[in-house]
């Protein structure tokens, strides 16, 4: 069976997207011989580092990722472990770590845990490395795929959600994670296709500005999102806490954030803010919580600025005069990040954007940014909220009372003739080159034709049970989305 495996031509990548009849054939066998789980790898007994890897698996092209830890992983704090990538038959990286569960609704929804950790030297200090070579850094994450046997749920059955939003992010020129996948055990127990990605932070190679020091224009990092973890708890929990108090959500404080001084349809909020979490008029509120600096290293006059720069930039949304050639708002914003941002999570139809996993940075002396993009994970048509045909930026039209609602900025935004222009112009220029259908549907095939040849999507299907995937199905029903979606967006885009 293998042997009929290794004469499987390398190139396959390479195919067109049209899935031929034998190309059809071809894959399903292949999808069926990876169950087999046996291994083209030489025995290891007795090769050293090697044994750290507790499941002899061929992996092929995928990096096979080890994590060991005497210590029970929990939500927080990191507790520390070893790590170790495996490349083939070799060992290509192996550090200390310090390694926690991470996710807040996520993470109570999965039987697949995702991970934080850190690199950490021989006295549990922050170490920054090389992993696959992307950029040295020492905070990481592993991403799962949201899977839960219980109830059937699975938002994300293709597993590349994050990776192909990101991958479209950059060849745009708008920095989102680098991301890789690799295959994972944790203490010898084999955990299936994880997502290894670059953690959202200030860093010359990751968000690209400076350090915030004695002049307070920058940089920042905000961010539109649920509470949680360390931004409203102290003191160890246990995990039983983090997968049922729902509440940690939702609390907002003085410390960590700051609110928006109109509500989600552009009116003067009226009562005082950090109220108890799902308080009758939280779906109102829009706060935006303090990522670099964080919480506790943010200074007073620091807050002030940016809190007073949010503020200019809201009130100018209220001064657009339809016959002037520029905008208010542009001495405040980067339209063209701005329209990025919107281009992005339009098409991966990300349900979240906007209101949730929401980024923005200000680099010293410029402007306010939207992005980088960020969990992608229910996007692609996969929830039921806001019709396809439709923005999801009008989310609030079709979910009026959600706890996390659209800010009144992007109602303003569809509603501009200049930013409809700028979206005009932007989209016609990716169309013909990074968002033409050919680039976009190739790169679903490629990925998907990678996880299937290199066995990894067998072997997790393997590993969590209780659903039924056709995945072969489910790509077909991946790219059909995305061209027509692609298709939507040319018709509604072009008619502005």
């Amino acid at each position: 069976m293998l042997i009929c495996i290794k004469f499987i031509k390398k190139n396959i990548l390479n195919l067109k997207v049209t899935i031929s009849l034998f190309k059809y054939v071809l894959n399903t066998i292949l999808f069926l011989f990876a169950f087999t789980n046996i291994s083209c790898n030489k025995s290891i007994d007795g090769e050293g580092d090697l044994d750290v890897f507790e499941n002899i698996i061929e992996t092929g092209q995928l990096p096979y990722i080890s994590v060991k830890s005497d210590e029970i992983i929990q939500n927080e704090p990191k507790v520390p472990g070893d790590f170790y990538v495996k490349e083939y038959d070799s060992i290509t990286h192996s550090s200390p770590i310090g390694i926690e569960y991470r996710g807040s609704t996520s993470f109570r929804l999965t039987d697949k845990k995702s991970y934080g950790f850190e690199i950490w030297d021989e006295n549990n200090e922050d170490s920054e490395m090389e992993i696959l070579n992307f950029p040295e850094e020492e905070d990481w994450i592993l991403m799962g795929h949201v899977y839960r046997s219980t109830d059937q749920r699975v938002f994300d059955p293709s597993l590349m959600h994050h990776f192909i939003g990101y991958e479209l992010s950059r060849s745009i020129g708008m920095y989102a994670s680098r991301s890789k996948f690799v295959e994972l055990e944790v203490n010898g127990d084999y955990k299936g296709v994880y997502i290894l990605m670059e953690k959202l932070k200030r860093d010359k190679n990751r968000i690209d500005i400076k350090k915030l020091k004695e002049d307070i224009t920058g940089g920042y990092i905000l961010k539109i999102d649920k509470t949680a973890g360390g931004d409203v708890i102290e003191g160890f929990q246990t995990l039983s806490y983090f997968e049922n108090n729902w509440d940690d959500d939702a609390r907002y404080s003085e410390s960590i954030s700051f609110r928006s001084d109109y509500d989600i349809n552009g009116v003067k909020i009226s009562f005082p803010p950090f109220n108890s979490p799902y308080h009758p008029a939280q779906y109102l509120e829009t706060y935006f919580l303090y990522e670099y600096p964080k919480a506790e290293d943010i200074a007073d006059d620091q807050k002030q600025y940016i809190q007073n720069y949010i503020r200019d930039f809201e009130n100018s949304l209220f001064n657009i005069d339809d016959t002037a050639s520029e905008r208010d708002y542009n001495n405040y914003i980067d339209i063209d990040s701005f329209v990025d941002y919107f281009i992005l999570n339009e098409l991966t139809g990300n349900i979240d954007a906007y209101r949730l996993s929401t980024y923005m940075h200000k680099n010293r002396g410029g402007k306010l940014k939207m992005g980088p993009i960020w969990d992608l994970n229910i996007g692609y048509n996969r929830q039921d909220r806001v019709p396809f045909t439709d923005w999801i930026a009008n989310y609030n039209q079709y979910v009026p009372r959600d706890a996390w609602m659209v800010p009144f900025w992007w109602k303003v935004f569809l509603g501009d003739d200049y930013f409809k222009q700028r979206l005009k112009e932007r989209w016609t220029q990716y169309r013909s080159n990074q968002f033409s259908n050919q680039t976009v549907l190739n790169l679903v095939q490629e990925t998907a034709d990678y996880l299937i040849e290199n066995g990894s999507i067998a072997r997790n299907y393997e590993r969590w049970t209780g659903i039924s995937v056709d995945y072969l199905q489910v790509i077909e029903a991946l790219k059909n989305h995305l061209q027509d979606r692609l298709l939507w967006m040319d018709q509604k885009i072009n008619s502005m």
